[in-house]
């Protein structure tokens, strides 16, 4: 098919809604393979846009392409506990068979070989995508086999299904992921309960949002239901970006039809009759599976109109797929791009509750936090209080990677100790925990007592595991190039500090760091805590604060005696100069005496 007929044919199917935009350019290109100017200009002119728009969005993805990548496009997870497991190596390994430099495009445009930042895979890496499928428990046998397969021009159908097996690894239950749940029980419990019941039980259950900031769903849920106006909106953020978090994929995978209960149940509570599942680029693998479990909900009068039989209980959900921006984990940055933008946060307030997606009221809520809504209509809210602790009830489902023999999710009781956690996962010989990925906070060995809690260490899930072989100093530095690559640029402090902040770890790294450069990354840190625009840029600098004050040497046995060493050479700089101009004496050079 012609590209003129493929961007027609999904320009009508998307309603030529420039809402959409992400979506539509996102579906061009899995046919086309990337958005040319010719298809830009094309898309443009279907939705009565600027072709600046089109190309802002183009440019701000990472997972959206202005130039051909090939055939095959194979991302390696640079995340942490994937370079621990030998990544770096099998990627280097790679780009040697395949005689490609990184981002290069073979010269029969077939293939291209990149990393990228997380595939939410870390409890079974190393970890690839190749064509947005993801491929793991990577080895150097496995590459081998992707190399001759990419020569080969074996389509990916046909490729091994053990390459693309993806586990759960679900190692510890609790009451969410061991309960048993019949289909449709949440929602009927809902409906008994009434709006103003299930919302009272909200508020009795003392439920705190799982994705990292912890407010309290029956407020935000409240606060969206006494918004004015008619219509409303639940969002589901199953954008989790996080390195080191991966509980939302299990959820996704094996617990669905929970996720959309929840998200149908929010609906009755706030009156809203429209859901939206946002999820990441990296999960593309489980679109269809998702889209027919919706399909099947629907045929069963769990979703649509008069759910359960109940007259003016509308509610139906639609899938949005992120497209590689981790800023879009941020509430107001996901509503952007569920508007067809780029995924850049908002100034608040107002807050989404008031006006989120399309201008109107929205409550935007994590999986997890959905999937206990409907633990909540089951049981009741004082049931699930009496579980965890006074200020974080229920229970917490963390995702386990890193220097441990069971990584995988373990789900507790709020109040849990991470040394328990340590226990049952066999990690022994640990030198520090990471906890909520690099936004969150580094705990040493002493420091194993403290509680998984909003009132002791919070967390969206993530626990990163560091034997005491690990150099704390090259996982900061993991974690800085992390953070400046991931920046959406709104802001100065967080789009210059996040970069200032790699490459002085950069430098250290060299060898040609000073106490200098520590000084400075803790002015950057402290810079970009008090003024960058949102917590992506106020926490860039946790990791490198956290790794400085509590492994110190890691840091200072690569520093040089001296007060400073240029990062530049000036004076090698201007050899090009000299030989234009053909000086070489003395005041040519740089530092020379006159």
């Amino acid at each position: 098919m012609s590209a003129e007929n493929v961007v027609t044919r999904v320009l009508d199917h998307r309603r030529r809604d420039p809402t959409l935009l992400l979506q539509i350019l996102r579906e061009i290109q899995e046919e086309l393979d990337w958005i040319s100017p010719d298809t830009a200009h094309a898309v443009a002119a279907g939705l009565s846009i600027p072709t600046t728009q089109v190309d802002s969005v183009v440019q701000f993805y990472a997972f959206l392409y202005d130039q051909p990548r090939g055939r095959y496009r194979i991302l390696f997870s640079d995340n942490i506990t994937d370079r621990m497991l030998g990544s770096l190596t099998l990627f280097e390994h790679v780009l040697k068979r395949l005689k490609l430099q990184r981002g290069e495009v073979s010269t029969d445009s077939a293939v291209s070989v990149d990393l990228t930042s997380c595939t939410g895979m870390c409890d079974q890496g190393p970890a690839l995508l190749v064509n947005n499928r993801p491929v793991t428990r990577v080895t150097a046998r496995r590459v081998d086999e992707i190399c001759d397969l990419v020569r080969s021009d074996v389509p990916l159908a046909e490729w091994p299904a053990d390459f693309f097996r993806v586990e759960d690894n679900i190692r510890r239950a609790d009451a969410l992921l061991g309960s048993r749940h019949e289909p449709g029980s949440g929602l009927r419990a809902a409906i008994a309960l009434g709006r103003q019941g299930m919302l009272d039980e909200m508020k009795r259950s003392n439920l705190r949002g799982r994705g990292g900031a912890g407010f309290a769903t029956a407020v935000k849920w409240e606060s969206c239901r006494n918004a004015p106006g008619a219509e409303r909106y639940i969002v589901c953020n199953a954008d989790e970006g996080e390195p080191g978090t991966f509980k939302d994929r299990v959820l996704l995978t094996s617990f669905a039809e929970r996720v959309f209960e929840g998200m149908a149940i929010a609906g009755l509570a706030v009156g809203a009759a429209h859901g939206l599942l946002y999820m990441r680029g990296e999960y593309r693998y489980l679109l269809e599976p998702l889209k027919a479990k919706l399909e099947f909900m629907r045929r069963d009068r769990r979703l649509g109109a008069s759910i359960c039989g109940a007259q003016g209980f509308d509610f139906d959900i639609e899938i949005h797929l992120g497209a590689g921006a981790y800023i879009c984990g941020e509430e107001s940055a996901l509503i952007e791009s569920l508007e067809g933008k780029p995924g850049k946060p908002r100034i608040r307030p107002p807050f989404p509750v008031t006006v989120g997606y399309l201008g109107k009221p929205t409550v935007v809520n994590n999986v997890e936090t959905l999937v206990e809504a409907t633990e909540i209509a089951l049981h009741g809210g004082r049931v699930f209080a009496g579980q965890g602790t006074r200020r974080s009830a229920g229970t917490k489902i963390l995702s386990v990677s890193g220097d441990c023999a069971r990584p995988g999710l373990y789900e507790y009781s709020f109040g849990v100790r991470v040394e328990q956690v340590l226990k049952d996962c066999g990690a022994t010989d640990v030198a520090a925990v990471q906890i909520s990925g690099p936004s969150g906070v580094c705990l040493t060995p002493d420091e194993f007592r403290r509680h998984i809690a909003f009132e002791d260490v919070p967390t969206a899930g993530a626990f990163m595991i560091f034997g005491k072989e690990r150099d704390l100093f090259e996982v900061a530095r993991n974690f800085a190039h992390f953070f400046a690559h991931e920046s959406c640029g709104f802001c100065t402090p967080c789009r210059v500090g996040t970069t200032l902040m790699r490459d002085a770890l950069d430098k250290i790294a060299d060898g040609r760091g000073s106490r200098y450069e520590i000084n400075e990354l803790m002015r950057l840190a402290e810079l970009l805590r008090r003024t960058s625009h949102c917590g992506l840029g106020q926490m860039a600098g946790n990791p490198v604060r956290d790794t400085w004050l509590k492994f110190r040497p890691a840091y200072e046995r690569r520093l040089i005696r001296g007060d400073f060493d240029p990062a530049v050479d000036l004076d090698a700089a201007l050899t090009r100069s000299r030989e234009i101009t053909g000086r070489d004496d003395a005041a040519a050079h740089v530092g020379a005496e006159s």
